[in-house]
């Protein structure tokens, strides 16, 4: 009897214990399903942030890049003007650099016939001097002025004081340079007379205008009439006393102003005209 209470007991005690175990389980297991729906419910909070934050990326990714594609359509109409304006640059510079070259060579050629003017002057010059060489430097001087022969005779050697009457050693004079003339015929020929301050008033002249032109045209006649110097070629005219080299206040000045000056000049229609284009060529626009 008291085996089978033993029994009875053990058999109590072990049911207890097995159900104590059960719970023990089924609570561990509820405490692992809640602690998944927690973690579940984290993961999908998380992956929805995570969706919400690609969302945001994604938008501002598509902003960035439309804000780019922008400034590059920008960039590139901006480079397209730059590359057409110095494309037009390029052109307007070879245009300019082209017509700076034509007027360098019209001015080396400008330059070249002003060598060629000023040669030719200087060699006048000299064959002026040679055809007069025996007369003295009282008597007459050859000189350049201006671009031009100028022949200054003195009273002494062409007219006798207040006179339009040639000296015979002024004729002589006349006739040497009259050879020098007609030897080059594409120099023109401008006489003038000069006088000095002293007044003059005779049957024949008025004034120290008319003896100062008389003069000159005296001399036109010889050089034409006696000589054989073509008249198109030759211009007379009197500055009376106007134009003095030297005081009026002495005898020695009085003298020197009492001349008669032969400008010779080589023609200058070739140096004119390219005087002429060039001003044209800097005109135009």
């Amino acid at each position: 009897m008291r085996r089978i209470a033993r029994t009875l007991g053990l058999v109590i005690f072990v049911g207890g214990l097995s159900s104590c175990v059960a719970k023990k389980e089924y609570e561990a297991v509820v405490a692992d399903r809640d602690r998944l729906r927690s973690d579940s419910t984290k993961l999908r909070t998380d992956l929805s942030d995570c969706l919400q934050q690609q969302e945001g990326l994604l938008e501002q990714n598509k902003t960035i890049s439309q804000q780019y594609q922008n400034e590059r359509n920008i960039w590139d109409t901006e480079k397209e003007v730059l590359l057409t304006q110095l494309d037009q640059q390029g052109v307007e510079l070879d245009e300019k650099n082209a017509a700076l070259r034509e007027r360098a060579e019209r001015l080396q050629e400008l330059q070249n016939r002003l060598d060629e003017q000023m040669e030719a002057t200087r060699a006048l010059r000299s064959a002026v001097a040679n055809a007069l060489v025996n007369f003295s430097s009282d008597e007459l001087q050859v000189s350049i002025e201006n671009g031009r022969v100028k022949v200054s005779l003195s009273e002494n050697l062409l007219f006798p004081s207040a006179s339009v009457d040639l000296d015979p050693k002024g004729v002589e004079a006349l006739g040497k340079l009259a050879v020098v003339l007609k030897n080059n015929p594409d120099v023109d020929i401008m006489i003038v007379g000069y006088t000095d301050s002293l007044a003059i008033r005779t049957a024949r002249f008025r004034n120290n205008w008319d003896l100062s032109v008389i003069r000159a045209t005296t001399i036109s006649s010889i050089l034409q009439e006696k000589y054989g110097v073509s008249g198109s070629r030759l211009t007379a005219a009197g500055q009376s006393e106007f134009v003095p080299v030297a005081t009026n206040d002495t005898e020695e000045g009085r003298a020197l102003n009492r001349r008669t000056e032969i400008f010779l000049s080589p023609k200058l229609d070739v140096l004119m005209e390219a005087l002429d284009e060039e001003e044209e060529a800097i005109l135009e626009p």
